[in-house]
């Protein structure tokens, strides 16, 4: 069956940087689009960012010069490289593949002092 697995978060200080990674079995990132969502507690699950099938990166506002979506065929594997990070962007972070609605299970990062 499709499964993604997250792994990376962590807790970091402010303007710290962590790298999560969302492995994919089944299906091939190379050909697929990729999102990852965040979601704080008491907030509504908020899309961070995506990398589609061709390659093409887009970021909410919020993270936009902060963060960046890669992926790496070879291992199946897409990354959210986070810089510079901020209280406010502490959360569960999601890896999610919208073809077949499949979410991995979620890794937690929290940015404080």
């Amino acid at each position: 069956q499709v499964q993604l697995v997250e792994s990376g978060g962590d807790l970091v200080r402010p303007g710290g940087s962590l790298r999560l990674s969302c492995v994919a079995s089944i299906m091939r990132v190379s050909i697929n689009t990729i999102n990852w969502y965040r979601q704080a507690p008491g907030k509504q699950r908020e899309l961070v960012a995506t990398i589609t099938k061709d390659g093409t990166t887009d970021y909410a506002a919020s993270v936009q010069g902060r963060f960046t979506i890669s992926r790496f065929a070879p291992k199946n594997t897409v990354y959210l490289q986070m810089n510079s990070l901020r209280p406010e962007d502490t959360a569960v972070y999601y890896c999610h593949a919208p073809r077949t609605d499949t979410w991995g299970q979620g890794t937690q990062v929290t940015v404080s002092s």
